[in-house]
């Protein structure tokens, strides 16, 4: 996809590709609300099958309000990762490109894919690189030291301060993405805004300035769930009181009052409509 002009219409995949999209659409859709990690693995792993990639990850990204002028992806952070790879070896390079993003070190396929921040855009990485750059040290410490040969990421805005980078991987023994691979991927996430929006609600990550805690987390997925907070508390192994605690500070991260309220940001409505109900 172009990141130089506006959005294209991704095109439409073949037959055998459409299919897979629908169906993928469509079990996400099935999917229970509190089913938030479960569902991110679903789609990654769908992902990875329609374009024949070896793994993938996702991360979800915030503007900072704070950043400096100086700062070559203009406040653009890294907030919530997530690989269906967990290797330790994985785990380190993540911390090893945070630690480089924070000191400005900042490889030009990270600066293309800011540039075009606030607009959808797919891309491998011959779209966006020269030719010599798959000589370089980059390429050789974070793809091919990983068993990785090619890659396609997708950036999807969700609001203008918050959006998601998925990144396929394809590994040296395979050859690199053909553009209908890249293709498939972005018809399959252009129909899933709806999931994308509730995969950074779900994190605290859409209308929080911080993303929910572990401890958090668990609890807002019982109150998906419809549970009430002594359920919950015994779910999580918390006294009821400490359980009320935590859903009067999700409420307060969310600009809610109360479950229905939480429940309208979930279903695209405004939650200021929905009258007092008790947690």
């Amino acid at each position: 996809m172009d990141l130089e002009g506006g959005e294209p219409a991704a095109p439409v995949p073949d037959a055998v590709r459409l299919a897979k999209t629908y169906r993928l659409w469509d079990e996400l859709a099935d999917m229970d609300a509190a089913a938030i990690d479960q569902a991110r693995t679903y789609l990654l792993q769908g992902l990875c099958n329609l374009a024949g990639a070896d793994s993938a990850s996702w991360v979800g990204a915030v503007r900072m309000a704070d950043s400096h002028s100086a700062d070559p992806v203009y406040g653009w952070r890294p907030r919530l990762i997530h690989h269906l790879d967990t290797s330790p070896r994985l785990r380190e390079v993540a911390q090893q490109q945070r630690r480089l993003l924070e000191t400005g070190k900042v490889d030009e396929t990270t600066l293309r894919n800011v540039e075009a921040a606030g607009r959808f855009r797919t891309h491998r990485l011959v779209d966006i690189v020269p030719p010599e750059w798959f000589e370089g040290e980059y390429y050789r410490s974070y793809y091919l030291a990983l068993g990785r040969r090619d890659a396609i990421w997708a950036g999807v805005p969700v609001n203008a301060d918050t959006e998601i980078y998925f990144g396929l991987y394809r590994s040296h023994r395979e050859p690199g993405f053909s553009p209908e691979d890249r293709d498939a991927v972005a018809y399959a996430l252009r129909g899933l805004r709806w999931f994308h929006r509730q995969q950074m609600l779900g994190h605290g990550l859409l209308l929080s300035n911080s993303p929910l805690t572990r401890a958090e987390n668990a609890v807002l997925q019982g109150l998906l769930r419809g549970l009430s907070e002594k359920q919950i508390a015994a779910e999580v192994g918390q006294s009821p009181n400490t359980t009320h605690e935590y859903v009067t500070r999700i409420f307060r991260k969310y600009a809610v009052h109360n479950r229905a309220a939480l429940m309208a940001l979930w279903l695209g409505r405004d939650p200021s409509l929905q009258g007092a109900d008790s947690a």
